[in-house]
């Protein structure tokens, strides 16, 4: 996790401190099933000192929101974030002092995750700016954003339930809630879906990991049957075409992940458009070079921390796409903030495979940023 610049003595005493999971905050810890409990994580800026606890909430929320609030540093800031790592989801609980967000293409260049999220407000009230709308949300309401688009907005005293699905979840889902993003799900349907997400966050911390894939394929049900379209919720032509396309292309590049060849032309072919269009649709990722660079390197990341992958870290490289071992040195440590070595060596800042659940050595603040990358992988 990366601080600004301004407030490193702050970042620096945030970073520093730990949290382990809650409740017995034991890996090897079972029910009396055998089963071992969901990993849960909580962030709470009042462990940290008063001019230090806003930028903290900021610092943790930096890989897909850009947080404003109080100037004044002698003030208390309240926010309380508890994680629930569901392997191909992410589900959190937040409660926050009031702030405003902004989400910017040239904030999700530097952290290219484009996932979906689906909040629930359970106290307060949520506005969002859009380019063609504006909308807001109270207690019950349930609101749809894609981090990939550009909105701004800003959020009273509040409590709210999260749920992070990534764009390749299932193919069902992503037309979906392509179908109602940036928008309230205000609709007899949308209401019931409040409801289990209340039902499965107070459900959360009694279940085991042996009970993810039943919750998963749950979820995965509720968002199809409660998400349903409105007159609102369809924005101009365009974006469902794009919608689609994007889809189209992200399939089309992780298959031929590992071709040499693989390039824009290539992408551009497949999806048969212009480059003008081609260069609008991949703008929020930082172009089509730069998604198709970040996707090898989620890759190149997994093989370096699995422990029965034993290539040399420049066989990886070269086959993730990357013939000089300097460049994608640079590349890699760019995009996670430590080297192949480091990776390698489960050092800090580790994202572990799917299989690897441990979270001990991940500081709280940039627990939310970890989590989410995983995800895009």
């Amino acid at each position: 996790m990366r601080f600004h610049q301004a407030n490193a003595p702050l970042a620096e005493q945030a970073g520093s401190l730990t949290h382990s999971p809650i409740g017995s905050g034991c890996e090897e810890q079972a029910f009396r099933d055998g089963s071992s409990p969901v990993q849960a994580f909580e962030l709470s800026t009042l462990d940290f000192e008063r001019p230090a606890q806003f930028a903290v909430w900021r610092d943790s929320f930096a890989p897909m929101l850009e947080l404003t609030g109080t100037d004044n540093a002698r003030e208390t800031f309240r926010g309380q974030q508890t994680l629930w790592d569901l392997g191909n989801l992410l589900f959190a609980q937040i409660s926050t002092d009031a702030l405003g967000f902004t989400s910017l293409p040239g904030h999700v260049r530097r952290e290219p995750l484009d996932h979906w999220t689906i909040t629930l407000l359970k106290s307060g009230r949520i506005r969002t700016d859009c380019a063609r709308r504006t909308f807001s949300a109270g207690p019950g309401e349930v609101q749809i954003h894609a981090l990939g688009r550009s909105y701004a907005g800003d959020v009273s005293t509040s409590e709210m339930l999260m749920l992070f699905v990534p764009r390749d979840f299932s193919h069902e889902t992503s037309v979906a809630l392509s179908s109602a993003e940036l928008s309230k799900l205000d609709t007899g349907m949308g209401h019931l879906f409040s409801d289990y997400l209340v039902g499965l966050a107070n459900r959360l911390p009694m279940l085991t990991k042996a009970e993810i894939p039943g919750l998963i394929t749950a979820t995965h049900a509720m968002v199809l049957a409660c998400v349903s379209p409105s007159a609102d919720n369809i924005a101009a032509a365009d974006e469902p075409i794009s919608t689609v396309l994007l889809e189209k292309a992200r399939q089309f590049v992780q298959k031929r992940l590992f071709d040499p060849d693989l390039a824009s032309e290539a992408v551009r072919r497949e999806l048969g458009i212009s480059r003008t269009r081609l260069y609008n649709l991949f703008e929020p990722f930082g172009g089509v070079m730069h998604y198709i660079q970040h996707r090898r390197l989620l890759g190149a990341h997994s093989s370096l921390t699995n422990p029965d992958d034993q290539r040399l870290i420049l066989e990886i490289a070269e086959k993730h796409g990357f013939s000089d071992g300097a460049e994608f040195s640079r590349a890699f440590k760019r995009a996670f903030g430590y080297s192949p070595s480091d990776a390698r060596r489960g050092g800090k800042g580790r994202l572990p495979c799917p299989q690897d659940r441990r979270r001990h050595d991940c500081p709280a603040v940039g627990r939310l940023g970890v989590l989410l990358r995983q995800l895009q992988g």
